[in-house]
């Protein structure tokens, strides 16, 4: 009898092992976001969707995929479900040399904790390295975030460290800016010029000159110039098509505004963008008013990118973060799926990453869920007037490499009474 009992036992043990093993083998999935509304640009989706992730990529998108098939379910009923966003304008390589601004600074960010929680998975650092200390933010920073950190690799060699040191034209070496963008070239996909203070033409015709030899796009934030230097040049002559005119809404001092003095988009502006200049937004703390892209929303003229410009002196501010400014610009007359566009496919498309910013079956599963709420909001320019919405988007949840990173109301967890 006891034997029989034994035997009775170790066949029931047999069968659950075998079912367990059984369902194990059904769960094809790492991870499945159930009837979330998809947003993806590339591939012009805009409905409801599942999406399947394995191994850290996109393994189904479909109308429907079982439940069963998934280690973890995630409902995002009623919630939105882009690529994760990317932020080409930002500014992360931290340290703590003193007077070294953006440049191993204090006044730059550490990437990670500041991304995640607004669905970015994918940042480029705006110019803080320059082709002399690359090496370094590569190890310090790009080697030990979780975020994937790109570059724009600064002009002045020595990076944006601010001062005197971004006024060497001595130190503006397209020859050596070029070699290094090329010798890291998953890492490095832009020229940055930033912060020079002069009538002259020479950082960005060196700028312009590394991202020829390197066939990467330019970035540059322009003004600092008594007289002006005259933006239609700029725009028309000294920059490619494909190069990024950052700061395009705001209104400082030694740079020609875009709407002019009667409310108008002048009339080149619009001849840029056509001829391919792109108009990143680059927030920050004092390079987006309601006074220009008011009036530049008005008149048809949108952001190629929504960017952020993220350090320490913005993200208090009226910028504050990503889903911030995308609910700006949902607010000033841009639909939510025109606004998850220029915040994944066009600014992979920018910087030449078109392996990022879209949920294709293969491509790495970054992923970020949407709340878009309604309600009565304000919003904050960098003149610190305010803006009234009825509309925003918060981050609920971001995946980077298949991998919950964010999490903001447990989708992706069980119950803990169960």
């Amino acid at each position: 009898m006891k034997t029989k009992i034994l035997w009775i036992g170790k066949l029931y043990a047999t069968s659950f092992i075998f079912l367990f093993t059984m369902v194990t083998m059904a769960q094809d999935y790492d991870i499945l976001i159930k009837n979330g509304h998809l947003i993806d640009a590339k591939n012009n989706i805009d409905k409801v969707m599942d999406v399947a992730i394995k191994d850290g990529k996109i393994a189904e998108v479909s109308n429907s995929i079982s439940k069963n098939k998934a280690k973890t379910v995630i409902d995002a009923k009623g919630l939105y479900v882009s690529a994760g966003l990317i932020d080409i304008h930002s500014h992360n390589f931290y340290g703590t040399e003193s007077n070294a601004y953006l440049s191993n600074g204090f006044y730059a960010v550490p990437p990670d904790g500041f991304t995640f929680r607004s669905g970015v998975t994918t940042v480029a650092d705006a110019g803080g390295a320059g082709w002399r200390n690359f090496r370094q933010f590569k190890e310090q920073v790009i080697d030990r975030s979780k975020t994937r950190v790109l570059s724009f690799l600064n002009i002045v060699g020595s990076g944006m460290k601010g001062g005197p040191i971004e006024q060497n034209l001595s130190d503006m070496d397209a020859r050596m800016t070029a070699m290094v963008a090329r010798q890291f070239p998953n890492d490095v996909v832009g020229v940055k010029l930033a912060h020079f203070s002069g009538f002259d033409w020479t950082p960005a015709e060196r700028a312009a000159e590394a991202g020829r030899l390197a066939d990467i796009p330019v970035m540059i934030d322009f003004g600092g110039s008594e007289p002006e230097l005259s933006l239609e040049t700029l725009f028309m002559e000294k920059l490619r098509p494909g190069d990024i005119f950052t700061h395009a809404y705001g209104h400082v001092d030694g740079r020609t505004p875009i709407v002019d003095e009667n409310g108008k988009v002048r009339d080149y502006v619009f001849a840029a963008q056509k001829r391919g200049i792109i108009f990143d937004v680059g927030h920050g703390g004092g390079s987006f008013v309601f006074e220009q892209v008011v009036p530049a929303m008005e008149q048809g003229l949108k952001p190629n990118s929504i960017s952020t410009d993220l350090h320490t002196g913005s993200m208090n501010g009226g910028m504050k973060d990503m889903a911030n400014i995308m609910s700006k610009f949902l607010n000033l007359g841009m639909s939510l799926s025109e606004v998850i566009a220029v915040s994944t496919w066009e600014p992979a498309k920018i910087i030449q990453r078109t392996d990022l910013g879209h949920i294709s079956v293969g491509a790495v599963a970054d992923v970020t869920v949407l709340n878009h709420k309604k309600g009565e909001f304000g919003f904050i320019d960098t003149r610190n007037t305010k803006m009234e919405g009825d509309q925003k988007v918060e981050c609920e949840l971001t995946i980077r490499d298949g991998k919950v990173v964010y999490d903001l109301n447990g989708l992706s967890k069980p119950a803990w009474s169960k």
